[in-house]
């Protein structure tokens, strides 16, 4: 049986392994249309900034190791044309053909077409390897001084602090009137007091049409990404109601035989249970590995996501799980919150300044939603509340959990605890 997969990065590669330890026989294609494979996107803004020295380093694996060590076919620079699944083969430009019996789609993200002026010599995206190559080299040859990053997210923010490193006076600019687009206005004034802090500029009401005219030296456009679906709809796959492709839980699509998976693909927010649009590396890679297993005979499901997300702002680790209080109530639930401030270790321990929100449906007492800001890792604290979105707890199921303690790593009360006994008071 051949399986074929477009798209040779998180999504792709992890559906073409996980279908090949299934199934050893499998003839397996991957088609990639960027010069690289296996590369990691999150890593992109650190390359820039300096903290990672060699591109290669952003590359997991290359195209030779997967046909060395797992017998699976990847060839990059490649761009599929169209999908023709009637005769169950994809046409390439120029003509070939690829013939499949099981296909799988990880197109990925592409950034807004709505920007003008992206051509220009000192404008910049993010999205390869070879995208952070050129604009660190413009960073290090050019020296700008003034910066314009366009895009209030997750590649956005980290940009802002990779421009500052290299001496740039940087504005953040988007429409959105958001961060990290959470429709947040605690999380917004946080971010933006913290941003100012560091001399950076911040206009979150700027409609920006033309990246090319901004008074900037160098500009980072990292805004406007949507699902890269046109493909996928052209050869009559189903697109959901956020715009990417709908799948089941299986992540096939409503055509037999084909699947989709990553960036491209919506999935089930496990707290509203409503499908939505979240590109995250690590909901792509699990969002594959389900792909793959069921392309190659399997049988296994893809329960869905609550958003659970960390990024570093300048030194300050945001994070966040599940709904803020305004999509909660969009979602139909009562929403209740608390905001505390606490330490993060104890009081002899050089403690900082740690951040919880929790936020719960007052009917039900469930837990829906949480915010965790500090200085030094969110990580952890965040989890927890993951873990108990995850498993449907209510406040008085999160209160009652036994979390570590010892002086060098957190308080007694732990600020996750602290939280969940003011927000069962409110209940």
């Amino acid at each position: 049986m051949r399986l074929a997969v477009i798209g040779g990065v998180a999504a792709g590669l992890s559906a073409a392994a996980r279908a090949r330890r299934l199934d050893p026989s499998l003839e397996i294609t991957v088609l990639e249309r960027g010069p690289t494979v296996s590369h990691g996107a999150c890593g992109l803004p650190y390359f820039v900034e300096g903290i990672i020295r060699s591109a290669d380093q952003l590359v997991t694996y290359d195209a030779a190791y997967f046909k060395r060590e797992r017998n699976i076919e990847v060839r990059a620079g490649v761009t599929v044309a169209q999908i023709e699944h009637g005769r169950r083969q994809v046409r390439l430009e120029g003509g070939e053909i690829v013939r499949y019996d099981r296909l799988v789609i990880a197109t990925g993200a592409a950034g807004s077409k709505g920007i003008q002026g992206t051509e220009a010599p000192h404008v910049f995206s993010l999205h390869t390897p070879a995208d952070a190559v050129r604009l660190r080299d413009f960073l290090v040859s050019s020296k700008p001084r003034r910066g314009v990053v366009i895009g209030s997210g997750y590649i956005g923010l980290e940009a802002v602090e990779a421009l500052r490193v290299h001496g740039v006076r940087v504005t953040l600019m988007d429409h959105c009137g958001c961060v990290l687009g959470r429709p947040d206005d605690h999380l917004v004034s946080v971010v933006k007091k913290h941003l100012e802090r560091f001399g950076v500029e911040v206009d979150l009401t700027r409609n920006v049409a033309g990246a090319s005219e901004l008074p900037a030296d160098v500009v980072v456009v990292a805004a406007g990404m949507r699902p890269n679906v046109d493909l996928a709809a052209e050869a009559g796959i189903e697109l959901g109601r956020s715009g990417a492709i709908r799948t089941d839980e299986r992540m096939e699509t409503n055509l037999n035989g084909i699947y989709a998976a990553g960036d491209c693909t919506e999935s089930r927010h496990i707290v509203t249970g409503q499908p939505v649009w979240i590109p995250l590396g690590t909901t792509a890679n699990k969002m594959g590995r389900v792909a793959g297993a069921n392309a190659a005979g399997g049988r296994e499901r893809f329960p869905g996501v609550c958003g659970t997300s960390v990024v570093r702002v300048c030194g300050l680790g945001i994070a966040f799980t599940g709904l803020c209080v305004s999509d909660a109530r969009a979602a139909g639930f009562e929403p209740v919150s608390v905001r505390i401030e606490a330490r993060d270790r104890a009081g002899y321990f050089q403690p900082r300044p740690v951040s919880v929100e929790l936020i719960a449906d007052r009917r039900s007492r469930r837990l829906v939603g949480g915010t965790v800001i500090e200085e030094r890792n969110p990580i952890g604290r965040i989890n927890v509340l993951a873990t108990a979105l995850a498993g449907r707890m209510t406040v008085e199921d999160l209160l009652n959990l036994d979390l570590a303690y010892a002086p060098p790593y957190a308080p007694v009360w732990d600020a996750v605890l602290v939280a969940a006994q003011q927000l069962a008071h409110q209940l």
